[in-house]
């Protein structure tokens, strides 16, 4: 079993980067054999243009290494930080760019943080508009991670003692929610009946 994390921030060193190393570390310990993670740190990805839909060369070899990792996957945890109340521009033109073909019935799990009280609207706007026609499930568990800079930390005179017992218990039964999301979607893919070109966008 293969879940990729997909860490949404634009900034090097990023807690977003950290959380995602946590829930890497987590999964490989006892949820799945494999857990990748996507980093948009300093923004990998171009925008967005008509050149994907033509099959440019520029696009076809930048975005081949990508496309390859996440059709090979069973299944996703989205991290986003909120960036004045929204998600990240990168996060969004990630979900322009890879569609169907590589995200399409597929489960995710989203992930928010902030470094205040925030961290609800990002969870908001991917459930609104991320997933209509990648085709991506959204499983109902998700996780908002308040004050970050204060869990999460390798050491332990870093985190707030009751906070960071709390995320990492919840994150580790969440995970283990998505797996079971990840078994169930598989047959859902394999029956064929997702398979149509004739409708290729959502509605």
């Amino acid at each position: 079993m293969k879940i990729t994390i997909i860490s949404g921030s634009h900034r090097e060193n990023s807690q977003s980067t950290k959380v995602a190393k946590h829930y890497q570390k987590v999964m490989l310990n006892n949820i799945c054999d494999e857990a990748p993670i996507i980093d948009l740190a300093s923004n990998p990805l171009p925008l967005w243009d008509e050149g994907i839909w033509d099959g440019e060369e520029k696009w076809t070899s930048l975005l081949a290494p990508y496309r390859e990792q996440l059709s090979s996957s069973d299944g996703f945890v989205v991290i986003t930080p909120e960036w004045h109340g929204q998600v990240p521009a990168g996060l969004k033109n990630f979900f322009l760019i890879f569609g169907r073909n590589e995200l399409g019935n597929k489960p995710a799990k989203i992930v928010s943080i902030s470094s205040a009280d925030g961290g609800a609207y990002p969870i908001a706007e991917l459930r609104m508009s991320s997933y209509k026609n990648s085709r991506l499930c959204y499983i109902p568990e998700q996780m908002i991670i308040r004050n970050v800079e204060k869990v999460l930390n390798d050491k332990a005179e870093d985190n707030d003692e009751s906070a960071d017992s709390y995320f990492r218990e919840r994150i580790e039964w969440s995970l283990n929610i998505l797996k079971e999301y990840v078994i169930a979607l598989k047959q859902v893919r394999d029956s064929g009946a997702t398979d149509t070109d004739k409708f290729g966008n959502g509605m």
